[in-house]
């Protein structure tokens, strides 16, 4: 206090800002600097140990996120933030963020399995398709209608003719059955010709 008052009475007002400023400025230095610092550490641990790519890439990203993130941290504590009301925020930020992660998860996973659909291409629109059941119980079966980020659409059929009732699949459920699938459209066999019939091609 005793310096501040030899300045002059215009920088008195200034020495709010500049002052914050270049202490936030430090910590984002100091920040970068640790990061610099693990990377290169986790480097010649991996190299001295001969750690996988994975494990290398996955320890610099934690470190780097926890780095920064003590950072942020400093910074609004800096700008007048009060520590537990942070703390509290960030509580029950992820209380929110793990419940809807847990019940969004099966779309997620739906989701991303018709990435993997649209990409390996298991089967195509207007092919007809059987998730085998365990043992010997038919499974679903039907043509494919329509493919879309939570279900692919079956199309049943009756005797081989005609439509029949629609069947809306998880997409996720395709990765966890076998699946039998007739390629060019066309019709499976039904009923007692099915089971006298050898087996369609499988791809």
């Amino acid at each position: 206090m005793l310096q501040s008052d030899r300045l002059p009475a215009w920088l008195h007002d200034w020495l709010d800002i500049v002052v914050p400023t270049a202490q936030i400025l430090g910590i984002l230095l100091v920040a970068w600097m640790l990061a610099l610092v693990a990377r290169r550490l986790i480097e010649r641990v991996g190299h001295r140990y001969t750690l996988p790519p994975e494990a290398a890439v996955g320890a610099r990203r934690v470190a780097s996120f926890l780095i920064y993130a003590g950072a942020f941290l400093l910074v609004l504590e800096r700008l007048g933030v009060s520590g537990t009301v942070l703390w509290t925020a960030f509580t029950g930020f992820a209380a929110v963020a793990a419940v809807a992660f847990f019940a969004a998860w099966s779309v997620l996973s739906n989701i991303f399995c018709t990435m993997l659909i649209l990409t390996t291409r298991p089967f195509r629109l207007y092919d007809h398709v059987e998730l085998l059941e365990s043992g010997e119980k038919p499974g679903l079966r039907g043509k494919v209608v329509d493919i879309n980020l939570v279900y692919t659409t079956l199309r049943e059929t009756d005797d081989g003719e005609g439509a029949g009732t629609v069947l809306q699949i998880p997409n996720s459920l395709f990765f966890q059955r076998a699946l039998r699938r007739w390629r060019g459209g066309a019709l499976p066999p039904t009923g007692a010709a099915y089971a006298r019939k050898a087996d369609p091609l499988d791809v």
